[in-house]
């Protein structure tokens, strides 16, 4: 089960997105539909085509549900979630364009998506209402939990595979992942304590 999944139980049987940054989802949307443009014209495997539609699919239901849904719309933190999105995406998308491994078109939106996979507006929505609840808290948990998995990954392939070098990858994963090490830092003490996590604002 990946992380966009864990979100949408969650919004889903509790009928509330409060804490939930709206942004990052639609950023999500846009990094998973830019990344997996090959399913118009490659087939690898059912699985591989199976778990690309579930992600792209988790982050529309999201979507859906945080602005549509007659109850969940209506717990949305829309003032708090104000995060310009416009200065991740316009960078990112220079970067696609003149670093990339090949200029194509699908290449660029490929290098586009890893450069956008960013939790920059929903930390910064969690910083501004401070007290986090348990589950979008877990949920922020699970998403550097997974870019640190990543980084090991990485580290694993460069000592075993000869000639492994994925640069662009490796630069913008462990700069996604240092993002999160201030929300690691207070979620292990709220653990610690056991207390409800509260981040500083």
């Amino acid at each position: 089960m990946n992380t966009e999944q864990v979100l949408l139980l969650k919004i889903h049987a509790t009928k509330n997105c409060s804490g939930v940054s709206l942004k990052t989802q639609e950023l999500y949307a846009i990094v998973f539909v830019t990344r997996y443009l090959d399913l118009l014209f490659s087939f690898i495997s059912l699985y591989n085509t199976i778990m690309k539609l579930i992600f792209i699919g988790s982050s529309a239901c999201i979507i859906w549900y945080i602005r549509f849904h007659r109850v969940v719309s209506q717990t949305y933190d829309r003032e708090q979630d104000t995060f310009r999105v416009i200065f991740l995406i316009v960078p990112c998308l220079v970067l696609g364009i003149f670093i990339n491994h090949e200029f194509t078109v699908t290449e660029i939106l490929w290098t586009f998506s890893i450069y956008l996979e960013a939790i920059l507006p929903q930390l910064v929505l969690l910083q501004r209402t401070k007290n986090v609840d348990t589950l979008t808290g877990n949920y922020v948990f699970l998403l550097g939990g997974y870019r640190a998995l990543y980084l090991l990954n990485w580290i694993y392939r460069f000592l075993t595979e000869p000639g492994y070098r994925q640069w662009i990858v490796w630069i913008s994963g462990t700069i996604q992942t240092a993002i999160y090490c201030d929300f690691f830092y207070y979620y292990f003490q709220s653990w610690r304590r056991n207390e409800k996590l509260s981040l500083p604002s």
